[in-house]
């Protein structure tokens, strides 16, 4: 990342000398020293380095220091700022007024100076200004020379900053769509409106055949072409080929197949990222790459009726490994759905892991399920479950191999993965020659099965005309369900694809009433997935970029939006989102 975005902490201090201001200095700086460390030790930037947090050198007890505080932040890439105060202040000489950063403020909880107070009557001018801030206000009253954040306000502090650093780098990347609309779905409709007004990106449009005349021209790394060709022939198994015998490719063509759908991975990562080792072949153009933070490949039906599909481009761009080893996942959307890719990208922004994108294929009930396998479902499965399946750009992070240290099925930050995560994930999964009725130019789809009950997080982004673009979230856990049970289902569909069975956590009200209903309110056809429960960090962020979330699931108490939402209806949470 070329251009980090910061943190900015302004101490701010009651004005008055003489006894006042004097006995505050001390204390609010150690207020913005915690919440630094805190920060630092907490949160990393998508490419696994640690969260860059500033501090105002001075306090900021009226409109002078606030200006030089905001002199100093503009020239430091400061996106959020986070306001400490152990005391009374001035809200409107101290507050950030810069329309363009994101903002908090932490007023201490204590009764010899009320920074309660102050938060309170700044929140009010904030919220009077069109201004919006997010209150950080500890439970429990504590003493002055208490130097301990309290839990509840470290939890809302690193969800403020982390969400906020999401945001912030999306601010002028782009996304990548090479091609166009896939098959009529609209999620894949590329809308530069959304991405400049809403996120602060640039839409990008590259032509699929530019991937053509690179393959053929060979416009890449060749020694790292042979490099992932040889880890492929070691790790990469073939599947079962599902094409009858008389139709179905020969081996000849299936390893040209290979080795064309290592260099289309190369050349969209070249592409979207940027490749320095083009300038030395004398490609300096196609070397800058175009910013790209995610991308998708509309792939159906004019390329794959010609060319092999994007299946293993996609799996392994969006894995936290390749043949190099561990490393970023690069979010790209089958389909181009670039909708469900976002919900994909926020994903990797919180938490550092791939994330998984899927078909909402349909919902098994009971009744269903033991019909077909004459199993009845019981445990997680007993309401009932819905399957997630499709032949691209599922990260192979999803077979639920990796485990942590106490033995657990996770998906890890792409920095915590070892070498035996990755064997382990490898060995779990086998490419399968594709189903050439789909697609006639061939390639290899990855398939394998969530195999662990994990804690997943299913997100989509959807627009709708008159009320703009709006945010889907279901809280739940991947099912292992018996393997014949499995089997006679996912048969049904593609045996081909990666499939993982989803149990979103039921309220019995609204659009979580039951299993089935979270399904039929279910947005589009495609959902993404991320591994652990961080609705309510996809709510926060959510927030910060003025799109309301319509449908979720996580706990009120966890729900952390700026103070203003309040004033736009404290009873039905979802509806004050939309209106605020």
């Amino acid at each position: 990342m070329k251009n980090y975005p910061v943190i900015g902490i302004r101490p701010i201090v009651d004005s008055r000398r003489f006894g006042i201001r004097d006995s505050l200095e001390e204390k609010v700086r150690e207020m913005a020293e915690a919440a630094k460390s805190l920060m630092e030790e907490n949160i990393r930037y998508i490419d696994g380095s640690p969260v860059k947090v500033i501090i105002f050198s001075g306090s900021i007890a009226g409109g002078e220091e606030a200006a030089q505080c905001e002199a100093l932040f503009s020239s430091q890439n400061v996106v959020a700022t986070l306001s400490v105060t152990p005391s009374w202040c001035y809200p409107l000489e101290t507050i950030d007024l810069n329309p363009l950063t994101i903002k908090a403020i932490w007023g201490f909880n204590g009764t010899e100076r009320p920074g309660a107070v102050y938060l309170a009557s700044a929140l009010a001018a904030h919220n009077q200004m069109k201004l919006p801030c997010f209150s950080i206000y500890g439970r429990d009253v504590q003493d002055m020379d208490e130097k301990q954040i309290p839990g509840d306000v470290q939890e809302k502090i690193l969800r403020f900053a982390k969400c906020a650093l999401a945001v912030g780098q999306m601010k002028n990347k782009a996304y990548i769509g090479f091609g166009s609309v896939s098959m009529g779905i609209m999620g894949s409709y590329l809308d530069p409106s959304f991405y400049i007004h809403y996120l602060g990106m640039r839409p990008e449009w590259v032509d699929m055949t530019e991937i053509l005349r690179r393959v053929e021209q060979d416009v890449f790394d060749k020694e790292e072409y042979k490099k992932a060709l040889i880890w492929v022939k070691n790790y990469c198994k073939e599947g079962k080929d599902p094409n009858p015998e008389h139709s179905a490719h020969t081996r000849e063509q299936k390893d040209k197949e290979w080795e064309f759908v290592i260099k289309m991975t190369l050349i969209i990562r070249d592409i979207m990222l940027g490749n320095k080792k083009l300038d030395e072949m004398g490609f300096e153009e196609e070397a800058l790459g175009r910013n790209g933070l995610f991308g998708g490949f509309q792939g159906q039906r004019m390329w794959t009726d010609y060319k092999p599909n994007g299946d293993f481009t996609e799996a392994v761009l969006n894995s936290t490994f390749d043949w190099n080893g561990k490393k970023q996942p690069t979010i790209f959307a089958t389909e181009n759905d670039n909708l469900n890719g976002l919900a994909m990208m926020f994903g990797n922004l919180l938490t550092g892991k791939a994330s998984g994108f899927s078909d909402v294929r349909c919902y098994w009930s009971p009744k269903a399920v033991e019909r077909v396998t004459g199993w009845k479902p019981e445990g997680m499965a007993k309401e009932g479950f819905i399957h997630l399946i499709n032949s691209g750009s599922t990260c192979i992070d999803a077979t639920g191999k990796s485990k942590d240290q106490d033995g657990n099925s996770v998906m890890k930050s792409w920095w915590e993965m070892e070498d035996k995560d990755i064997q382990e994930c490898l060995g779990a999964t086998d490419w399968c020659p594709a189903e050439l009725c789909q697609f006639r130019g061939g390639g290899y789809s990855s398939h394998f099965k969530t195999d662990a009950e994990m804690p997943l997080t299913m997100v989509r982004v959807n627009i709708v005309d008159g009320k703009g673009p709006v945010i889907q979230i279901a809280e739940g856990f991947s099912i292992v369900l018996p393997e014949e049970v499995h089997n006679k289902i996912d048969n049904r569909t593609d045996p081909t694809w990666p499939t993982t069975w989803f149990v979103p956590r039921i309220s019995g009200s609204g659009a979580f009433r039951d299993v089935y209903t979270v399904m039929a309110n279910w947005g589009a056809n495609h959902g993404a997935f991320i591994h652990g429960h961080v609705g309510a960090d996809i709510i926060t962020m959510a927030s910060m970029l003025r799109i309301p979330v319509v449908m979720h699931n996580v706990l009120e108490e966890n729900i952390f939006r700026p103070h203003v939402w309040s004033s736009f209806g404290t009873k039905d949470m979802e509806v004050a989102d939309s209106e605020a």
